[in-house]
């Protein structure tokens, strides 16, 4: 069974990461290991009319944000990577500067040492120049930038059309797949 971290941060769009383990348990034979940064809790709470309860029960493990103990702490714990689905610009500069002061950074950061996928799902616009320069430190080593930027051809009737593209197009990035979107095809 492939093995897959999912984040959520406090950045507005908790929603990506909702579907993103909805669509990991409808998909099957992937273990979800999910953790919450206390900003997210709000987030959620702001944005939907979800608890964190409701995104903690469709993961197999839930972490709490603050356990730098936990399994998914440490490399020897073998995993596929992690999906950081909203990222902050916050978290996303914490995890470019190995600022290890909660689990969620952690996890990401032993992602990066030990090579394995780690795709940010970077939610912040406009981007200024440090931004630019963190999302680039983080390209550079190893982190795979994914903005949620909708694909028109597509011709998205929803919010939820749009979310589960973004969403479709991070699951490609660990081999997953999926139909949760229209894929391009010749006219």
């Amino acid at each position: 069974m492939r093995r897959i971290i999912i984040g959520i941060t406090g950045a507005s769009g908790s929603l990506y990461g909702y579907m993103a383990l909805q669509a990991l348990r409808a998909i099957g034979g992937v273990e979800t290991h999910l953790v919450l940064t206390s900003a997210a809790r709000r987030t959620i709470e702001l944005e939907t009319d979800m608890t964190a309860e409701d995104f903690e029960s469709l993961a197999d493990v839930a972490h709490p944000d603050d356990d730098l103990a936990a399994a998914i702490s440490s490399g020897s714990f073998i995993t596929d990577g992690m999906l950081v689905v909203p990222c902050s610009m916050k978290s996303a500069s914490a995890i470019a500067y190995s600022i290890n002061s909660n689990l969620l950074v952690r996890a990401a950061d032993v992602c990066l040492k030990e090579k394995r996928r780690l795709v940010l799902v970077i939610r912040e616009t406009p981007l200024h120049l440090g931004h630019l320069r963190t999302l680039a430190l983080l390209a550079e080593i190893g982190a795979v930038i994914l903005p949620p930027v909708p694909a028109m051809y597509a011709n998205p009737a929803s919010v939820d059309d749009i979310i589960a593209h973004t969403v479709g197009k991070a699951l490609d990035q660990f081999g997953i797949a999926n139909e949760l979107f229209k894929r391009w095809r010749s006219p």
